[in-house]
Parts: C-alpha cells; structure tokens; sequence
C-alpha cells in the first residue's frame, strides 16, 4: 500500500504534467512564418510595370535545385523544388 509520501508525490508528478501539457497546448497554438524562397529575378521597373495577370516571371532557380525554408526569418531546413 502506497503510503502519504507517495500519494503526495504522485499527485504533484501528475500536477506537473498537467501543466507541461498545457504550455503545450499554447505553444502549439502560436503562428509563425514559413517561407521557401524559390528563386529570384531581377528586371527594371519599366517591365515590372508592364507585368500583368498570368504574366511568366523566370527565376534563377530549377527543379531539383535546393532551397532554404525559413520560419519567422530564421533558416529551419532545406528542400528542394519537385514538380507536382
């Protein structure tokens, strides 16, 4: 039979997990940014300017080429463009 030393104990490892999992549960709840940049391109304003809806823009990257995936900013990972 358990005596109140470990009833007692039992009861606060069981209050601290409750409580690790409600930190958890808010943590998991918090937004961030997720970026992959796939490429870059540079132009003048002039053709920017004459860009329009459907319009191609040729970047300088390509299928199986990596990219860097970032999350609020900061580099997480790496990925790498696939055709879907």
């Amino acid at each position: 039979m358990a005596d109140e030393g470990d009833k007692g104990a039992l009861a606060a490892a069981a209050a601290d997990a409750v409580s690790r999992a409600g930190r958890v549960s808010a943590v998991n709840k918090i937004g961030v940014d997720i970026t992959a940049v796939l490429g870059t391109a540079e132009m003048k304003v002039s053709n920017l300017l004459k860009i329009g809806r459907g319009a191609v823009i040729e970047l300088d990257r390509r299928v199986g080429d990596t990219v860097e995936i970032r999350c609020n900013g900061m580099p997480i990972g790496r990925g790498e463009i696939v055709v879907v």
